[in-house]
């Protein structure tokens, strides 16, 4: 199956990149296109000084334009971005087939002093459940926010779902590059599963501070080798996502076999 990634800064209220790189993306056969986080929003940082009353404007007109992107090019998209319930903001990634909408509220969110989503979005902390999982064709994608790729917990029912690929929106920055190639590849291998990872590029400055997302979205397979990368421009990366090879490292690794037979 052909997946796209679309690698962008913030566009907000803009929808002029999103319909051209749709449009190149249906030419090219994408199914499924996958967007990084805050793509569709401004940075975090910046959306602690926007009126919830414009967030959510801005969240109605972005679902209205994929919902219409998704009906005329027969395509499904997958982006991050932030849901207002009764006046407070969510950390959500919405699923946009031509035919449904389904939200993801991320279920663990960074808490650290200089980058505290926790403190700012109301996504409630409770026992994890499954990530959001679906089919398109004979593919089964899963999807989880860019931090949840750091727990052991969500991965398990990863595993239980015989996921084929998942798609991974971050807005990763600093001198992050290589520890992020280096757990992508870990989780692809020991899972034995397609990980596809949308990063988001462009600065953002916040108290004097120069935050540069450095972009490298990618596509690690399931014996947890990078197969395509984009570099730190804005660019789109279209990928083939086989079934049959998930399979295949499955059968010769015989990792998930292995845990089968130790199961109570």
């Amino acid at each position: 199956m052909t997946v796209g990634v679309l690698q962008l800064p913030s566009v907000g209220m803009s929808t002029t990149k999103l319909y051209h790189y749709v449009r190149i993306a249906h030419k090219r056969g994408v199914r499924v296109l996958l967007m990084g986080e805050y793509l569709l929003n401004s940075f975090f940082k910046e959306l602690q000084q926007t009126p919830v009353s414009m967030l959510r404007e801005l969240c109605d007109h972005q679902l209205g334009i994929l919902r219409d992107l998704a009906a005329a090019y027969d395509m499904t998209f997958v982006a991050p971005l932030v849901t207002v319930k009764a006046g407070t903001p969510f950390k959500s990634i919405v699923k946009i087939s031509p035919r449904s909408t389904a939200y993801y509220q991320q279920q663990v969110l960074i808490d650290y002093p200089h980058w505290n989503e926790a403190a700012f979005f109301a996504n409630p902390v409770e026992p994890l459940h499954e990530p959001m999982t679906f089919r398109v064709d004979n593919v089964r994608f899963g999807i989880l926010g860019g931090y949840e790729l750091h727990f052991d917990a969500l991965w398990q029912s990863i595993w239980e779902k015989r996921i084929d690929c998942i798609l991974l929106p971050t807005a990763s920055t600093f001198e992050s590059q290589q520890r992020w190639r280096d757990l992508i590849r870990m989780r692809a291998f020991t899972h034995n599963c397609f990980v596809l990872r949308a990063n988001r590029i462009g600065d953002v400055k916040d108290d004097g501070h120069l935050w540069r997302f450095y972009g490298d979205s990618l596509l690690a397979n399931p014996d947890g080798e990078i197969e395509s990368t984009l570099g730190d421009r804005e660019e789109l990366m279209v990928v083939e996502i086989d079934h049959a090879q998930v399979m295949e490292s499955r059968r010769g690794w015989k990792f998930k076999e292995a845990m089968e037979k130790r199961r109570d």
